[in-house]
């Protein structure tokens, strides 16, 4: 390794034996608080307020050094989770009867389907997925996705899960008999 970065067996040996340099010892020691401090405000804290906390606790740090070790030792704050209202309860459609009552256990398939929408957030904006599953398998039978909530959404999702299972009858589809 010596010859490889052009410098003397004895010289990387002596470089091994000297004390860390006052930035590069405080530095761990500055990282030790940061951890100290974002495990007290669950990783709510970014490089400014972290280093005005540092401040209060007596630790005068510039914060682009802050910023600098909780970037290298991903000690950043964690982004919050974007909220999504996925339920539409303020409307006059006629809801279905509820004929499972939570009762999801399925003794055959193809008996009972269940089906739900999840709103995915992504780079270019919302995605809206609904998977329709057997209840007996729990295995996803169908799935569409689209950049709106309309009701074709799911109809899609039941119509592949149809196709795939070879149009049984009298199933129970159950859903949390949203708007959609």
């Amino acid at each position: 390794m010596a010859g490889l970065l052009e410098v003397s067996r004895a010289g990387y040996c002596a470089w091994r034996k000297r004390p860390k340099s006052a930035p590069r010892g405080s530095d761990e020691k500055v990282v030790e608080s940061i951890k100290t401090i974002q495990e007290r405000v669950k990783d709510h804290y970014g490089s400014p307020r972290m280093t005005r906390e540092l401040a209060r606790e007596g630790c005068q740090v510039g914060h682009n050094r802050v910023a600098r070790l909780m970037r290298e030792h991903d000690l950043g704050r964690r982004p919050r989770k974007r909220h999504r209202s996925t339920t539409n309860s303020d409307h006059k459609l006629l809801a279905a009867k509820n004929l499972l009552n939570r009762q999801f256990g399925v003794d055959e398939p193809n008996r009972v389907w269940s089906s739900d929408i999840s709103y995915l957030a992504t780079a270019e904006g919302w995605l809206y997925l609904c998977v329709v599953i057997d209840l007996y398998s729990r295995k996803v039978i169908g799935w569409a996705m689209s950049r709106t909530t309309e009701a074709s959404l799911v109809v899609q999702a039941l119509e592949m899960a149809l196709m795939r299972r070879g149009w049984p009858r009298d199933v129970i589809f159950h859903s949390d008999r949203g708007s959609h």
